[in-house]
């Protein structure tokens, strides 16, 4: 596995192991629908599903992790996590975070940004 995709990997566990210490119960990882793959489904409040995002770097030299979720990314985020809410027959509201991971030799912090971006 190339290293990138190691440390995507990484981050992904780092995501998750935060999300669970904040009171989120991870419903799915990795879901892959058409081009998209949701890295993190999570839910707190049960009339909301989180769809997050995980953005990890192991430096912020060419930009903050999160500047990378680019429109059509977005695009792609939304469709994934219509077919995972309809497949699943659920009657819930849809969030989408972004949860930047900076995970180098020296450093290793997170940061979730609620309500991201929105899907309209």
């Amino acid at each position: 596995m190339a290293s990138h995709n190691e440390l995507g990997k990484i981050g992904e566990e780092i995501a998750a192991q935060y999300l669970m210490k904040h009171g989120y119960k991870i419903l799915c990882r990795n879901f892959f629908f058409d081009k998209a793959e949701l890295d993190i489904i999570a839910q707190k409040e049960e009339e909301t599903v989180v769809i997050v995002e995980v953005k990890t770097r192991n430096s912020d030299f060419f930009g903050d992790p999160q500047s990378f979720v680019t429109p059509g990314k977005i695009k792609n985020l939304v469709k994934a996590a219509n077919e995972y809410v309809v497949s699943n027959e659920l009657d819930v509201e849809v969030r989408f975070d972004i949860i930047a991971v900076l995970k180098n030799q020296k450093t290793e912090s997170v940061e979730h940004f609620i309500n991201a971006f929105y899907h309209f």
